[in-house]
């Protein structure tokens, strides 16, 4: 499936003017766990979707799967996703996990629905500093081009890595069963995979992979996170950036298998 997806992405992906962060880089990072199969998440989707469209909120949606079994196979969900979720509760000492959540900077959690807890946090995350690691990315060539600079002030952190999400700008799914059943969602910045593309020690880097090992087919999106920790325990975000990508329409019946990108 790798080898057709990569012969897919040659031949059928055109890329966008190198995005970097340099123009206006993210404030912060949001990353919202939901679920189809949630009856309390759509208030939260509605809100990632006005977030994502503030001009300077990276938003990530990532549906997991641990709700599957009360009668709707979410359509977008990941044990990718679920599994970073439950490594944040994991780093915070939670006891549990729970839909929707929204977790700011790789830090603060809060309920995805609740804005004014959710603008609080981003507000708090902005007075600690925020994404004040420069960070820039670009794709062209057919790859993935990611540039990290020296922190202006030492960061207390021994240890990053750097991460790409690849994501679908927007998603709607018709919801049949379950607890949401009747309802059309509409999600922003769908996760539909993620790649480690290497460990940062805090002197300026560069990290290169090829495209067809970081986007999923289908995605008009690429994010990447300096974040601190490692992915089994991962902390606090210390820089981001965006970019768009052209994605031609991909209709034969391998490009439709190609789409499940774990």
């Amino acid at each position: 499936m790798r080898i057709a997806l990569a012969a897919l992405l040659a031949g059928c992906l055109t890329w966008a003017g190198g995005a970097t962060a340099g123009e206006q880089a993210p404030r912060s990072v949001v990353e919202l766990f939901t679920s189809q199969g949630c009856s309390s998440c759509p208030p939260a989707d509605r809100l990632a979707g006005e977030l994502a469209h503030d001009g300077r909120t990276l938003v990530l949606t990532l549906p997991v799967d641990y709700w599957d079994y009360l009668g709707w196979k979410d359509t977008l969900a990941s044990p990718a996703n679920t599994a970073r979720q439950r490594a944040y509760a994991l780093a915070r000492g939670d006891r549990k996990v729970y839909t929707p959540q929204i977790v700011v900077n790789g830090g603060e959690a809060t309920v995805g629905g609740d804005g004014a807890a959710v603008m609080g946090a981003i507000s708090r995350a902005d007075a600690a500093g925020g994404l004040a690691l420069p960070v820039s990315l670009k794709v062209r060539d057919g790859r993935v081009e990611v540039a990290v600079s020296a922190p202006r002030q030492p960061l207390a952190y021994a240890h990053a890595e750097v991460w790409a999400f690849s994501f679908e700008r927007a998603r709607e799914v018709q919801i049949g069963r379950g607890e949401n059943a009747g309802r059309t969602a509409t999600y922003v910045n769908v996760v539909r995979h993620m790649t480690r593309l290497g460990a940062w020690d805090g002197a300026h880097a560069r990290f290169e992979a090829p495209a067809e090992e970081v986007l999923s087919a289908g995605a008009d999106g690429l994010a990447v996170l300096v974040q601190s920790g490692t992915g089994g325990q991962p902390g606090p975000i210390l820089g981001a950036a965006e970019t768009e990508i052209a994605v031609l329409d991909l209709t034969t019946t391998a490009a439709r298998l190609a789409r499940d990108p774990y």
